[in-house]
């Protein structure tokens, strides 16, 4: 049984046990959440897919950490004007371990 979530303006598709690496979520460390905005479900009855959500669906998971993803640099420059600008950046991740598939 599988599922296609959405969040973070990104979609995912999740089975029970999977780690998803997503957009940083405002729950603590250790806490429950919710995905309501399930996109398809497929299982015994076959692949549903929603018009955009599947009503009455949702996945739930435990939030197992916060970090940082690895250093992108961000370079900008003007040929032949002495122009340069170098700038870090590390976008923040909720690590999500999925829990279950209510369909």
């Amino acid at each position: 049984m599988y599922a296609i979530i959405e969040t973070g303006g990104k979609q995912y598709k999740v089975q029970e046990g999977d780690v998803l690496y997503i957009e940083k979520l405002e729950a603590g460390e250790g806490e429950a959440v919710t995905f309501d905005r399930v996109l398809a479900v497929s299982g015994a009855n076959g692949l549903v897919v929603g018009a955009p959500v599947v009503s009455g669906a949702s996945v739930s998971g435990k939030v197992e950490k916060h970090g940082k993803g690895k250093k992108i640099i961000v370079y900008k420059y003007k040929a032949k004007k002495n122009y340069r600008r170098k700038q870090g950046h590390r976008q923040p991740y909720t690590k999500v371990v999925i829990e279950k598939i209510q369909a």
